[in-house]
């Protein structure tokens, strides 16, 4: 209501106003719920939920983990009792005769009715089966390693989208750096100008003061390519259109305090009970542990009931069909003999497989503990290079203001204010870099650990 009697009295204005106020006022109109669904503003935690709900990756690693699930179940319903009906019909077109020696005579007699008929139902209810119960077991596993298999896709996914974040940040930051460094090479050109145009500097530095000038704009202009390919790569992995309008939130340098006051955990705390990779070797040994078992089960005796009901009849055309039921319920036993010798030779197979996949994951932690130890030098490195070259940027910037001060005053040259706006620019990525070396790092080390 407050939105229509707002839209009235400025339609009533654009009246007064004529058809040319009227036009702006509905024009802007237009444009006010446009730019409101332009801010759209995403952070990093967001960036993940985004990821997790609608990369296709996690969609694939849940219907798996289904599939799975709806096998263990296919494995429970073999248990249940088999159950059957058959039906059966028969025309005869030429019955066949049978010649008998009666006394001498031979005589040929025609077997069989013109219509036969079966009716029936089976039932077959496995009583002993070692190796179905092992395949429930291996079923469980399955389902185990899938939704393994799962996390650790989800595990990637995070770890994709951190990374791309950081990068995505330090993209924009450097870009912003380098967009302060040519506003003051500007303002610098402009000072040698205007001195150049009092008589004060030679032509010679003016033209270097042009040329540093025209240097830095590819720089820039690089900076903002890299920016917006950095956003429209982090858009691509959370499935998002590329030309979506949406603002992600964040900046490196507010990851500061979290970096110097970060407690390094040591070699001895890193735990890889949590990696995926090796959870799902771990499952994979037990996999094969379990089909050793069912390897056994299927050379053992299997018992199972079984069950029949039949109803027949047979009759000529014209004539009364003659009804005979039938049912019987049995005990079935088998027992393999030979078959054992070729289960031998199948379990020593299974044996060396399983050996070679515990060496697989004695391997695999190796390098994930150099890998990790890696991640660990490089956040300390970066922590230490972060109190040194935030002084350093300090240093810079005042250093910067002293050699601008002094060149408005002609106490030193353009040369001198040149390299110390090269030092600013240098001290400012060299920060921003550090911040992103240790996010990265812990990122990367975190999905090492397995920790969500």
């Amino acid at each position: 209501m407050k939105t229509t009697i707002g839209n009235l009295h400025f339609v009533k204005a654009g009246q007064r106003l004529g058809t040319a106020g009227l036009f702006l006022v509905l024009l802007t109109l237009s444009i006010i719920p446009a730019r409101a669904q332009d801010s759209v503003h995403v952070d990093i935690a967001k960036a993940v939920e985004i990821a997790l709900s609608e990369t296709p990756t996690m969609r694939i690693a849940d219907r798996d983990v289904q599939i799975k699930q709806l096998y263990k179940k296919e494995q429970i319903a073999a248990l249940f009792p088999d159950v059957s009906i058959s039906g059966n019909y028969n025309r005869t077109l030429l019955k066949q005769q049978m010649s008998m020696d009666m006394g001498g005579q031979t005589m040929n007699i025609k077997v069989g009715r013109d219509n036969t008929y079966s009716v029936g139902a089976n039932l077959t209810l496995p009583l002993i089966m070692p190796a179905l119960w092992s395949n429930l077991k291996l079923s469980n596993m399955d389902i185990d390693l899938a939704m393994e298999a799962a996390r650790s896709s989800k595990l990637e996914l995070v770890n994709q989208v951190k990374q791309a974040f950081y990068t995505y940040l330090l993209a924009k930051q450097s870009y912003e750096v380098l967009q302060r460094s040519f506003s003051n090479i500007e303002a610098s050109n402009q000072l040698v100008t205007n001195m150049f145009n009092q008589g004060l500097v030679s032509e010679f530095e003016k033209l270097r003061s042009d040329v540093a000038l025209q240097n830095q704009r590819p720089a820039v202009a690089s900076a903002a390519k890299g920016t917006r390919l950095a956003e429209m790569r982090l858009k691509v992995l959370l499935g998002m259109q590329v030309d979506e309008p949406v603002i992600f939130d964040g900046d490196l340098s507010s990851y500061e305090q979290e970096v110097l006051n970060a407690a390094i955990p040591t070699e001895e705390s890193l735990q890889l009970a949590n990696n995926s990779a090796v959870k799902q070797l771990e499952l994979g040994i037990q996999e094969l542990e379990q089909t050793k078992k069912i390897l056994i089960g299927s050379s053992c005796p299997t018992l199972a009931l079984a069950g029949s009901f039949q109803y027949s009849g047979m009759g000529d055309d014209g004539q009364k069909f003659s009804n005979y039921p039938y049912s019987y319920v049995a005990l079935s036993l088998q027992v393999p003999i030979i078959s054992w010798v070729s289960t031998s030779f199948k379990l020593k197979s299974a044996a060396l497989n399983i050996e070679n996949m515990r060496d697989q994951k004695l391997d695999l932690e190796r390098n994930l503990r150099i890998g990790a130890q890696s991640y660990l030098n490089d956040m300390q490195q970066a922590i230490e290079n972060l109190a040194s070259d935030k002084e350093t940027m300090k240093q810079a910037q005042k250093a910067y203001d002293i050699a601008k001060k002094q060149y408005e005053v002609g106490m030193n040259t353009w040369l001198d204010l040149n390299t110390a706006e090269l030092t600013l620019v240098t001290a400012q990525l060299t920060y921003c870099q550090d911040l992103y070396s240790y996010l990265t790092a812990k990122a990367n080390l975190d999905a090492t650990l397995g920790k969500e």
